[in-house]
């Protein structure tokens, strides 16, 4: 009997172990979940844009749509959103969401990461780091435009990405929505029988650069996410220095966003008449 009992625990260590390996090594699986297809562009939805190449600082090119406001290029008091979309598909999958900004009166610039629609290279947590910038020295150097009138938008994995480059840089506002506090709570999450924080290898963590936000922050979050922890939204926010504010929305990870929801459209454009008014 015991020789059956040490049997059995032999392969379920075995099993373990083999799991915990092909968690660690095929840790960019479950983070990254890229699609080349660009399916649509703005112009489906009416809005006039231009199809961009910007080159990242270590040589990868990537794929952009600026999307003025209604009112056209240079729109007196116009403000720029820089867009840092999710984990998966690529901009075809968020034109809605730049509709609803353009709605708003904004200009919008969204890319796709390296390794995204007709981005180069493959996705990495430095090289998400190093596209935001890029896009960012294009909107502020290229464009001209002032960093206190550009809004830095993350959602869900782009919130990551956002955070790390509103504490750089210092843009006008910082919208997170539908994001998470760390890359190794979520590993935590996803793996509670493995020792899911020590072998991330991705840090991704907002949470940590929340007290030394310079700018005004805005988190949107739904209670029934069924993704990302609420808990989690919770957290960014409280952690986050005044001025800032919190949305609850509604639906699941993919549902009640900006597009969607007009309660989150309002409270944006209520946070950026307090805080960014022309």
């Amino acid at each position: 009997m015991m020789s059956r009992v040490l049997a059995v625990l032999g392969i379920v260590v075995v099993l373990y172990v083999l799991f915990a390996l092909y968690a660690m090594v095929g840790q960019s699986g479950f983070v990254y979940y890229p699609d080349r297809l660009v399916a649509i562009t703005p112009a489906a939805l009416g809005m006039r844009f231009e199809d961009l190449r910007i080159r990242a600082a270590d040589g990868e090119t990537l794929a952009a749509w600026y999307v003025p406001a209604p009112a056209g290029p240079g729109a007196p008091g116009a403000l720029t959103v820089l867009h840092c979309h999710g984990n998966g598909g690529n901009n075809a999958n968020r034109v809605g969401l730049v509709r609803a900004f353009h709605d708003l009166g904004m200009n919008v610039l969204a890319f796709d990461y390296r390794g995204y629609g007709d981005s180069t290279g493959a996705p990495d947590e430095e090289g998400t780091y190093r596209d935001a910038e890029a896009c960012w020295k294009y909107l502020v150097e290229a464009r001209k435009i002032p960093p206190q009138r550009i809004i830095v938008h993350g959602q869900s994995l782009g919130g990551a990405v956002g955070s790390w480059l509103a504490l750089k840089v210092r843009p006008g506002m910082l919208i997170l929505e539908s994001t998470f506090t760390s890359a190794r709570d979520m590993a935590a999450g996803m793996f509670p029988i493995l020792p899911a924080r020590v072998v991330c290898r991705f840090g991704y963590d907002s949470l940590a650069r929340m007290p030394r936000m310079k700018c005004p922050v805005l988190v949107a979050h739904s209670p029934g996410d069924e993704m990302i922890p609420y808990c989690q939204a919770r957290r960014l926010f409280d952690a986050a220095p005044e001025p800032k504010a919190f949305v609850d929305l509604e639906g699941d990870h993919n549902a009640g966003g900006l597009e969607i929801s007009a309660s989150y459209r309002v409270a944006i454009r209520e946070f950026v008449a307090r805080h960014l008014a022309r």
